[in-house]
């Protein structure tokens, strides 16, 4: 079968991984296309809850009939005992004749080995078709299973000229003051939905008053985990936030914070975790820590000034997303990262940079660090 074919085929395979999004977490996201003389016998994508791998899903659907098939999989076939069986015993028992994968499994336990052994069965193996697509969809899953670490996500929208909001002053308490269109804002629900947990601080809560919810409709395993940073409990029990939560907002303090607070805010259905701290201050990687001790993968961190420039300078950010709008806030606007890098100087040190435009606004997106690496 031809390279082109190849790339059509695992194409299939990406949006069936993509249909994923959302329901297969703590899992990677992953798809499967068999196919045999040229027409596809069998479709699957994993979801957590069926248990059933993509593999699993489009043997299934084959019916005994994958003898000689090529298994098209955007993610390494499985060689190790988890919740199931191997995929790649799966294959093997039903005799497909090759196997094309996207990229291999940052997983320890798989790396190669899921390959490995359907070759060593005979089958021919091909990897690296439309590899960083199919890592793009599962850089959170390699963050996670190679570090323990959940993959962080840092997204603003700023002004022409770098700036998250306008001057203190100006602005009324807890309105939002919107610098993006819709079409812009309608992806930052997509990256919402594609996130395991959406974080950002107090001060944010208190300017704002946001809602922090996934608004896309689209079906999802978990509810979007909402993560307030909140030293003192200062949250506002008339706040948005809480009168939402059903089992979707967690709040990390400080260990000093007032325990009438906590009480108050337990009554009401909201989770709380006090976390060590020095000079009042949230350990970021304390927090990270407890996110990812709950199977949290992703972190969206959508903060103020002082939080970008917290988590940039603590080393804690993977991606970067900048939405910038036509309109200039000037001298005297809310800075990007207090006491970080401006817009410009951190988009120096991105790799793959991107530009995507949404009606009159652009979104620059790049990486600090590559969780596929190791």
């Amino acid at each position: 079968m031809e390279l082109t074919d190849d790339i059509r085929y695992m194409q299939q395979a990406l949006a069936l991984a993509r249909e994923g999004v959302g329901l297969a977490s703590p899992n990677p996201t992953v798809g499967c296309v068999l196919v045999k003389n040229g027409q596809v016998i069998g479709r699957g994508f994993h979801m957590y809850e069926h248990r059933d791998h993509a593999e699993i899903v489009a043997l299934k659907e084959a019916r005994g009939e994958a003898e000689g098939a090529t298994a098209y999989v955007t993610l390494e076939p499985c060689s190790h005992h988890g919740r199931t069986g191997p995929c790649a015993d799966a294959l093997i028992h039903a005799r497909v004749g090759r196997v094309v994968a996207a990229t291999v499994d940052p997983n320890p336990q798989v790396a190669g080995q899921g390959l490995a052994r359907l070759a060593q069965a005979g089958i021919q193996v091909t990897a690296g078709v439309l590899q960083e697509e199919a890592r793009e969809l599962n850089n959170a899953f390699a963050k996670w299973i190679v570090t323990g670490s959940p993959y962080v996500v840092l997204k603003a929208a700023l002004s022409v000229d770098g700036y998250l909001a306008p001057p203190p002053q100006t602005r009324h308490t807890q309105a939002p003051h919107w610098l993006t269109g819709a079409a812009a804002r309608a992806h930052v629900q997509q990256m919402r939905h594609a996130a395991d947990a959406i974080l950002t601080g107090i001060g944010t809560v208190l300017a704002d008053d946001p809602l922090l919810t996934d608004r896309t409709n689209l079906p999802r395993r978990r509810k979007l985990l909402r993560v307030i940073l909140d030293t003192q409990l200062r949250l506002p029990l008339s706040s948005k936030l809480v009168t939402s939560a059903d089992d979707d907002l967690l709040v990390l303090c400080h260990e000093s914070a007032p325990a009438a607070n906590e009480d108050a805010l337990l009554e009401l259905g909201v989770r709380v975790e006090r976390i060590q701290a020095s000079q009042q201050q949230i350990n970021l990687v304390n927090a990270l820590r407890v996110l990812s001790e709950r199977q949290i993968t992703s972190v969206l961190v959508e903060g103020g000034s002082r939080l970008n420039g917290t988590f940039l300078a603590s080393d804690l950010v993977d991606e970067v997303d900048l939405f910038y709008a036509e309109a200039e806030l000037g001298h005297g606007a809310v800075p990007f990262a207090e006491g970080g890098p401006s817009p410009c100087l951190l988009e120096q040190r991105l790799s793959r940079l991107s530009k995507t435009e949404f009606g009159s606004d652009t979104l620059v997106t790049g990486y600090l660090r590559d969780p596929w690496a190791s």
